[in-house]
């Protein structure tokens, strides 16, 4: 057995399990719609604790930073863990933390709770490659993944919805609560499915804890100053040279050189950046696609809300299509194919004028959805792929990480290219050049991927 492999993670799957694809598609339908959840209670959130709108987004942020920045740390604990316990543990948690929230006396105590959903959400998210790896066969992983990333979007939007429903009727506190039935079926059925194996839950070592407070302090610094690129250099270069600084001092770690020496395969390393590439496209939808309505259009946020519904609808209805297809095919031909469709979707952005009404917005965002859908399990099918055995969390933790900074960097550049190009119809035309860049980029690094695999074939391990 490799030295990196536990009894759930080495060998092959003799028959494909459905049950933990389930569960894990539950758990992390509930890390995912924690956003949106969180984000539509901000204003009653400020209005009854007493809080401004700059505070109210550590609701947000105090969620994502310790999500992105424990999932390399975490993915390489995972991949020395039983399964099983560390699903239960994660869901737990983010049960646990979600009745804090819920019934948090202070402004300050909710900060906490968030920060703790936060790093229990990091577990999930750590064990979720390792987990379709150790249930479901080579051949069917592709199908698999695309399931997961059919729920994911669909729970999101009607979580966001829900969420705003219930804010508005019972107040922000029941909307944490929304989740703990589906955390109680994901603890039922994860316990009855999901693998188990020798591994316990190992204590984490020095060499980890260090890894976690310098790793995830460069992940979370960098993050910042993307969050906050619009504050001017005082705020972003600090955080930036913080984050070079501390990225510099964990690539001298020897925890480090695992993960770099995958990174820099380029069967992983491809997939990687083109997934920072085209995970950018969420520029499109959390902020050109408002501005564009507000300022030019001059609709509603209801229109946003409705014109958003045909990109989810487009990303849902490609999903699972997409994952079988990579299960017969390449997987980096069907992900080539879902970033053209993605890059024609939005160059179509640049035809929209001021007259142009909700059709207009829903073919486009539905085409740009309908592209993410079919990139994305097969990149995730590749990603896996080529992840050796027992490094599955690993991989799965820096993907994670990867793609977080995709949805980060994605509304800074288009945010800079509006306020640049001077707002408006312009401000918004700059931002969709920025984003085809980035795709087509994105194209050219999924080309130079030769030959790539089926999910259904494995990659030797170094």
């Amino acid at each position: 057995m490799n030295e990196h492999e536990t009894p759930t993670t080495a060998g092959a799957v003799e028959r494909t399990r459905w049950g933990p694809v389930v569960a894990l598609a539950m758990a992390m339908l509930v890390v995912s719609v924690e956003m949106s959840l969180a984000a539509v209670t901000l204003p009653v959130i400020g209005a009854e604790m007493g809080v401004g709108p700059a505070a109210t987004a550590w609701v947000l942020l105090g969620y994502v930073l310790p999500t992105a920045a424990l999932a390399v740390p975490a993915g390489r604990w995972v991949d020395r863990a039983d399964l099983r316990s560390v699903l239960m543990v994660a869901v737990t948690g983010v049960g646990l933390t979600s009745l804090l929230a819920a019934f948090a006396p202070a402004f300050w105590t909710l900060l906490v709770a968030r920060v703790l959903q936060g790093i229990a959400g990091g577990l999930v998210v750590a064990v979720y490659m390792p987990v379709v790896r150790a249930s479901v066969r080579a051949e069917h992983r592709g199908r698999a993944l695309g399931y997961i990333a059919t729920i994911m979007p669909l729970g999101t939007m009607a979580g966001a919805s829900l969420g705003g429903l219930v804010a508005g009727a019972y107040g922000w506190r029941p909307v944490f609560l929304l989740k703990i039935p589906i955390l109680l079926v994901v603890l039922w059925l994860g316990y009855r499915t999901v693998p188990g194996g020798r591994g316990g839950l190992p204590a984490p070592d020095r060499s980890l804890l260090g890894e976690v407070a310098i790793l995830g302090g460069a992940v979370a610094a960098l993050l910042l100053a993307f969050d906050r690129v619009g504050g001017g250099a005082v705020v972003v270069v600090p955080l930036a040279v913080t984050a070079l600084a501390l990225a510099v001092a964990w690539s001298r770690l020897p925890a480090s050189r695992p993960v770099i020496t995958l990174v820099r395969r380029r069967a992983y390393g491809l997939p990687l950046a083109a997934l920072l590439l085209m995970s950018s496209v969420v520029g499109l939808t959390l902020f050109l696609l408002p501005y564009l309505v507000a300022d030019v259009l001059r609709g509603t946020p209801g229109t946003t809300g409705v014109a958003l519904l045909f990109f989810v609808g487009g990303m849902a209805a490609c999903s699972p299509v997409s994952g079988a297809l990579a299960d017969r095919y390449r997987p980096n031909v069907i992900a080539v194919a879902g970033g053209a469709v993605t890059l024609a979707g939005t160059l179509s952005m640049l035809t929209l004028g001021p007259s142009a009404g909700l059709a207009d917005l829903a073919w486009r965002l539905a085409l740009v959805g309908a592209g993410q859908g079919l990139f994305n399990a097969p990149n995730n099918a590749a990603l896996l792929a080529a992840a050796p055995p027992g490094m599955t969390g690993t991989a799965g933790g820096v993907g994670a990480t990867v793609r977080t900074l995709g949805f980060t960097v994605g509304p800074a550049v288009t945010s800079l290219a509006w306020h640049l190009a001077g707002g408006g119809a312009g401000g918004f035309r700059a931002g969709v050049i920025v984003l085809a860049s980035a795709q087509v980029a994105g194209l050219a690094v999924l080309a130079a991927v030769r030959g790539g695999r089926r999910s259904g074939e494995e990659t030797a391990t170094d």
